[in-house]
């Protein structure tokens, strides 16, 4: 009988138990609310960018002969001088006299490798002046690019944070022995402020995607062989499949069952699930 009444008595505690157990589960999962960050879907064009990228040269160089072979009796200036047109570059002692070489235009002093007492002669230029007012810069693009670039165009080259506004000085028609097509743009450097060899990137526009849906990119779940995205919808997290039309780094165009005006999802959605209770923590 007491073993009876003990069996009738443990069931009894162990369902009471569970019921507790689930009871509290329960409220945990009520409670449960994800925080997340947000941004607005928009509907706008996507502008999709090739970046080309290309070494800085003078804008000019003008080679710096002399009229008769000597040896240098004194040099005035070294690499990397800033000269004026006619300034005093070195003096040289010739069976002829003595002659003075002199900057044939303003610039920088490159390519001097002669010293005093060497022995230099009219087949070599002396030094070169480069001009740095103005820098051009070569790129080569495939033959699809092509129709995008006209000479005259204004396009941003950018070095590291610093941006300039270089012009399109040519286009080649022709391809290069590698199979592309040469395109030299110019900038001012007036200010000195990039140096010959540097490189930099130019930005031009390859396609359009019109009137599309655009998504920040982070919004973008893979899973299950398709793209998707969380909307929020009265709180909660709505999974919904979309097709990513073109992505350019930051934005992606996409279709699919987002509006312009929804919030989607951009940070906070790792392990979230469909129909989870969500709080916009930040974001749009």
């Amino acid at each position: 009988m007491k073993r009876w009444m003990i069996g009738i008595t443990a069931v009894f505690l162990i369902g009471l138990l569970a019921a507790c157990n689930q009871e509290e589960d329960t409220q945990e999962d009520e409670k449960r609310v994800i925080p997340v960050e947000t941004q607005e879907a928009v509907n706008d064009n996507l502008v999709i960018e090739k970046t080309l990228y290309g070494r800085t040269a003078p804008g000019a160089t003008s080679p710096i002969m002399v009229q008769n072979a000597g040896e240098v009796d004194s040099l005035e200036v070294e690499n990397g001088d800033m000269v004026e047109e006619d300034d005093l570059i070195a003096t040289l002692t010739t069976p002829a006299g003595n002659q003075n070489i002199r900057a044939s235009r303003d610039g920088e002093v490159t390519q001097l490798n002669a010293a005093e007492g060497d022995m230099v002669s009219t087949e070599e230029p002396f030094a070169v002046i480069a001009d740095l007012a103005e820098l051009r810069v070569n790129f080569t693009v495939t033959s699809e690019l092509v129709p995008h670039l006209s000479t005259g165009d204004k396009r941003q080259v950018a070095s590291g944070d610093e941006e300039y506004e270089a012009e399109i000085s040519s286009v080649d028609s022709m391809p290069g022995e590698n199979g592309l097509y040469p395109v030299q743009a110019t900038f001012n450097n007036e200010e000195a402020d990039l140096l010959p060899g540097i490189i930099v990137s130019m930005k031009i526009p390859e396609e359009t995607i019109s009137d599309a849906i655009i998504v920040p990119t982070e919004a973008l779940n893979e899973g299950n062989g398709e793209s998707f995205v969380y909307v929020v919808k009265e709180n909660k997290a709505v999974r919904v499949v979309v097709e990513i039309l073109q992505t350019q780094s930051e934005n992606t165009a996409i279709e699919g069952d987002v509006s312009e005006g929804d919030q989607v999802i951009v940070s906070g959605h790792l392990g979230l699930t469909d129909g989870d209770q969500v709080s916009i923590a930040g974001g749009e």
